[in-house]
């Protein structure tokens, strides 16, 4: 079995034969990659009342509950599924923390959506695709391996980067929200994104 750790599509198949210990595994392979959109979302709906980790969880347990209706064989299937229910359950958190009642579908379909645009700005908007891993982790998901990535760089580097580029902020912008000085901020910056270039040559 632990020679198929690193093998989504593998694990994605013993998953769907019944192995829950494959499932667990495959899930939690993508506990970054959900928990930097999850911040996002967060971010932009429900700042300080929910923690990433928390809906990622969510997700996770309802991925879980309806295995069985998971139909698809990639992993960009299943990503897509997942960005569905993290979606979901976003908007029942919502309605928990803002007062709104019963189940609206065209505010989960808009939030899946803004999931999936999230999920290319993370596939294109740090690095140039010549940077992008290569050889056999080239068939990945690169929004996939990016978050990995980006939870391996120390905090402040992971912060300067998803503020300038998953959040769009402009330096100005991101020196405000973390407190430091325009210079220091453009300097981290720089030495941020160098680190996280050799983090993804490491996954060559």
């Amino acid at each position: 079995m632990e020679a198929c750790v690193s093998n989504p599509e593998r694990l994605l198949a013993l998953a769907r034969a019944g192995e829950q210990v494959s499932l667990g595994r495959l899930l939690e392979m993508y506990r970054d990659y959900l928990s930097l959109l999850a911040r996002l979302q967060i971010g932009r709906r429900l700042q300080g009342k929910v923690d990433a980790a928390d809906l990622v969880q969510d997700t996770f347990l309802e991925a879980h509950r309806n295995w069985n209706r998971f139909r698809g064989a990639t992993e960009g299937e299943l990503l897509s599924w997942l960005r569905r229910i993290l979606a979901a359950r976003t908007v029942d958190l919502m309605r928990r923390y803002l007062g709104s009642k019963g189940r609206d579908i065209r505010l989960e379909r808009e939030l899946a959506l803004e999931l999936e645009r999230s999920s290319r700005d993370l596939d294109g908007g740090l690095l140039a695709k010549q940077d992008s891993p290569s050889k056999q982790v080239a068939r990945r998901e690169q929004g996939v391996l990016l978050a990995d990535a980006l939870a391996l760089l120390p905090e402040d580097y992971r912060e300067v980067l998803i503020l300038r580029h998953l959040e769009g902020l402009t330096f100005p912008g991101v020196s405000q929200r973390m407190g430091r000085t325009l210079d220091s901020v453009k300097k981290l910056w720089t030495r941020a994104l160098e680190c996280l270039r050799r983090s993804l040559k490491g996954m060559s």
